[in-house]
């Protein structure tokens, strides 16, 4: 009995592993939208294009139904943007946009 049931637990964890890697890809998108708010596309534009290059590799696997390569690459986005997220709030508040002239 507790075999199967070990067995069924390790059947769930690897079919959970192979499917769709929703969580990265929106951790991603999150990380990346926070670095972008932060002023990150000027303050750290390389680690900011990285990690937007990195989002669109991941979008391409996953429409391919390549998940592990696509979870792979969101992971990746995430981590550029973090970095960008970090460079650009070590220099300080972000730009403020002009105010509208009247």
């Amino acid at each position: 009995m507790i075999r199967a049931l070990a067995l069924f637990l390790a059947l769930v964890c690897l079919a959970g592993c192979g499917g769709a890697p929703v969580q990265e890809m929106s951790d991603a998108r999150q990380a990346i939208a926070a670095a972008r708010v932060a002023g990150a596309p000027e303050r750290a534009p390389a680690d900011f294009d990285a990690a937007q290059g990195a989002i669109t590799r991941a979008e391409t696997h996953l429409q391919a139904q390549e998940y592990t390569r696509a979870r792979i690459a969101a992971l990746e986005a995430k981590r550029h943007a973090a970095v960008a997220l970090g460079v650009a709030e070590k220099a300080g508040p972000p730009p403020q946009p002009a105010a509208a002239a009247h």
